[in-house]
């Protein structure tokens, strides 16, 4: 069983940050506090784990769907980050194997340019 070397949910206020704003300004109407509970449980049921040799996606809270990529198959990864991603320090984040099309895409994570370092790291030392 290999080491866990990463493991974040995406995060609220980074995915949705004008959202998050706007929700809470909308609490004392009634349906703020519903989309924030919504926003929370989305973001709750999606999961990312780097270990030592694969990158496993969770999603989903009654239903799961599970993505896991070896390590030794990742060709590129890609982070994208708007201004204010930036400013919060998120980002989108695609991982490429052998296709033109990414295998997953992540968005809202947390520390985008960590997570690609890992990657490249681990996926580097099993050259």
């Amino acid at each position: 069983m290999s080491e866990v070397l990463y493991e974040e949910h995406p995060s609220l206020i980074r995915t949705h940050p004008l959202g998050t704003v706007i929700a809470i300004l909308l609490i004392p109407v009634g349906i703020g506090i519903l989309i924030l509970l919504y926003w929370y449980l989305t973001m709750k049921a999606d999961k990312l784990i780097i270990k030592e040799d694969e990158v496993i996606w969770t999603h989903g809270l009654l239903s799961k769907k599970y993505v896991e990529i070896n390590m030794s198959s990742i060709r590129t990864t890609k982070v994208e980050q708007s201004l204010l991603q930036r400013m919060l320090n998120a980002g989108k984040l695609e991982i490429f194997t052998a296709g033109d099309e990414p295998e997953l895409t992540v968005n809202g994570m947390p520390n985008p340019d960590k997570i690609r370092e890992l990657i490249k790291g681990v996926a580097n030392n099993k050259d």
